[in-house]
């Protein structure tokens, strides 16, 4: 079994360092599925749900992606905290308690109520997170942080098309319970796969860093560099959420007209953002990070106008555009954040999730209020003003 506590060794020939390099990628990038696959999946059932609790489309919005608020809560804590959290037992825990929120959703009686599981799913989510970025930020070297971090947010990615699929086959063959308990099933293998691959780290790793946590998270905030990757992060989800939330409220009306289970289709739409995204750390290292976001950014904003058309194809061409775009990007950023943060990596990487996951819960508000009011062009125009925003910030990504 493969154990990403320990870094890969010299390798006698070309070709067994790279099988050892491609087996701990499908490890860290199975990981991240598992991790964090409870959190775009819903969004493939937003309609059922909305008609099951008789809510607008803004209100049921907002209440699935409420666990971005948890996320974004607990990546801050977890940051904070970082030096005195044993890695392995606090992922393990974190992917243990998942599960008890995620069947609590069956049987959530209202609105209130499944609000609440979705943010406890993501305290727990977000913590299992935040704390295996920093383990590889540690026990990576410089060389193969970029690669480490792609393939986990090449992980991420595979949660958002596989999940999405997953729960419009469940919900629309076993119905909505069903579904919830599956992803229990889900979060607890992830469990399992973390204590098999992940080992306690060497003493050294665990020894508190110089300084109070405060003052390092005070530090980064300092950092320009640091604070417009966080700024980017936050612009990233907002956009990725504002689309890919509301779209499934265009893609079941006239004239799509899609069912429950074409929805789930759609989301193969995330392939292939599942192949582009593992290459984001070797364009980064080449090209450089802000050439790469910017590039990125670009592709995400060439799918907008696409997305207003009446036609099916146009639309899902759009979503391909911009769920390359923006993954892309995300997996620049956050292996950006890793190597400009000299020291208190944890803490570095804590921060930028926590300002990522607002950016998709202020998102969800902004963007759902905007829909309900004036209709799904007017989102459109609020996520291409949010691509705009990130590229002026990338700016800042000096080396």
């Amino acid at each position: 079994m493969t154990d990403l506590s320990a870094p890969i060794k010299p390798a006698t020939t070309i070709e067994a360092h790279s099988q050892g390099l491609w087996l701990r990628s499908l490890v860290i990038g199975l990981t991240a599925f598992l991790t964090v696959v409870d959190l775009f999946a819903t969004q493939a059932i937003l309609p059922s749900l909305t008609r099951h609790y008789d809510v607008t489309p803004a209100a049921m919005g907002f209440a699935v992606n409420a666990s971005t608020f948890g996320m974004a809560t607990a990546s801050l804590v977890v940051g904070f905290f970082s030096p005195h959290i044993d890695r392995r037992t606090g992922i393990l825990l974190s992917l243990t308690l998942l599960a008890i929120p995620t069947s609590l959703l069956a049987i959530a009686p209202n609105l209130a109520v499944f609000t609440a599981l979705r943010v406890a799913q993501g305290l727990c989510m977000a913590s299992a997170f935040a704390l295996t970025l920093a383990y590889l930020g540690e026990q990576c070297s410089a060389m193969d942080a970029g690669g480490a971090f792609a393939a986990y947010i090449t992980g991420n990615v595979a949660s958002n098309l596989v999940g999405r699929l997953i729960s419009a086959a469940v919900a629309d063959g076993l119905g909505l319970a069903w579904n919830f308990y599956f992803f229990a099933a889900l979060n607890l293998a992830g469990a399992v796969l973390v204590y098999f691959t992940i080992k306690h780290v060497p003493p050294m790793h665990a020894i508190a860093p110089a300084g109070s946590p405060l003052a390092a998270t005070i530090a980064h905030w300092r950092n320009p560099r640091l604070r417009a990757a966080y700024g980017i992060g936050f612009c990233i989800l907002f956009a990725f959420i504002g689309t890919f939330t509301f779209v499934n409220f265009v893609l079941v009306r006239s004239p799509l007209s899609l069912g429950m289970m074409d929805i789930g289709l759609v989301y193969l739409v995330f392939l292939p953002s599942v192949v582009t995204t593992l290459l984001a750390g070797k364009v980064a290292a080449r090209l450089g990070t802000r050439p790469t976001i910017w590039g990125s950014l670009a592709v995400a904003g060439l799918g907008l106008p696409l997305m207003l058309t009446p036609h099916l194809g146009e639309v899902l061409t759009g979503m391909v555009l911009i769920g390359i775009g923006t993954f892309f990007a995300q997996a620049a950023a956050t292996g950006f954040v890793g190597q400009a943060a000299a020291d208190n990596r944890g803490i570095a990487s804590g921060t930028y999730l926590a300002c990522y996951f607002c950016g998709g819960l202020v998102g969800t508000a902004v963007l759902g209020r905007l829909f309900d009011a004036f209709g799904w062009h007017a989102c459109v125009l609020g996520v291409g003003v949010a691509l705009g925003v990130a590229a002026l910030l990338t700016f800042a990504l000096k080396r």
